[in-house]
């Protein structure tokens, strides 16, 4: 497994078809409610009238690209951060480049303490994304400087000791998730330039990943990287290696009846 953590103080298959418009849809719609809730330090204030002290926002990007890490930010945030909600501070994915990079860079500058953590390609294909992401999780929270008493997760749970909270859509309720959201979201979207160059014709300083129709053509065309995730639907469709290793592996472990009795028999 190959875990990378940065810690800062204070044309064999048919491309896969589309979703249908009414998946669209309901994507637009979830956009739409997004927007209209409001990223505070409420979530943290009311943890803070428990007795909690040192609160860490813990957030990912990249989970469901089919190319490169999955990437997971973890921010302690200073008691007075409400500047950061004036500024603008909310999900990544609904800011704009600039936007979040300017953010990024006043998150950087107050925070009590920030750390990344990437979780590469190959063990996502071995453990899955949803582990993969848990891991990343919790990497970024122990590289963290300062010793968090209770941690605030974008939606899910992690393997830590600490008191956690589990707060839908909490990249767009609480800043010290959405500073998380775009301390990951800079920094992958900085190293998918990065790998565009090493791994041209993909369009990966475009994308970032993310299974669009110019990056599934480009599958279709190159096959994939050694950075794409092989177990993900789209890659495997077109992943001549893939289609080997299943012929193989049925040739040689599927066996047919009379197989089955001997083994039974031995």
């Amino acid at each position: 497994m190959r875990v990378r953590l940065y810690t800062l103080a204070k044309g064999m298959a048919s491309v896969a078809p589309t979703r249908p418009s009414k998946t669209v849809k309901a994507a637009a719609a979830k956009q739409r409610m997004l927007k209209q809730l409001v990223c505070s330090d409420a979530p943290e204030q009311a943890l803070r009238h428990c007795g909690f002290k040192v609160i860490a926002g813990i957030d990912e990007v990249g989970r469901g690209a089919l190319f490169g890490p999955v990437v997971a930010a973890a921010v302690i945030l200073p008691e007075r951060a409400s500047g950061l909600a004036k500024a603008g501070l909310r999900d990544s994915k609904q800011l704009l480049r600039e936007d979040r990079e300017r953010l990024d860079k006043r998150i950087r500058r107050i925070a009590l303490a920030v750390s990344i953590a990437e979780v590469d390609a190959e063990t996502i294909d071995r453990v899955n994304i949803y582990q993969a992401t848990r891991i990343a999780m919790l990497t970024a929270v122990q590289g963290l400087s300062l010793e968090p008493d209770h941690l605030l997760i974008d939606a899910m749970r992690i393997d830590h000791p600490c008191r956690q909270t589990k707060l839908i859509y909490g990249d767009s309720l609480s800043l010290s998730i959405a500073a998380a959201s775009v301390i990951a979201k800079v920094h992958r979207d900085a190293l998918m330039r990065e790998l565009d160059v090493m791994h041209p014709g993909y369009g990966l300083a475009s994308h970032k990943g993310y299974g669009t129709p110019a990056h599934r053509r480009a599958l279709l065309e190159h096959g994939p990287s050694v950075l794409h995730r092989r177990t993900f639907a789209p890659v495997k469709a077109v992943d001549r290696d893939a289609e080997l290793e299943d012929l193989v592996s049925g040739d040689l472990f599927e066996a047919g009846p009379e197989e089955d009795s001997d083994w039974a028999i031995d």
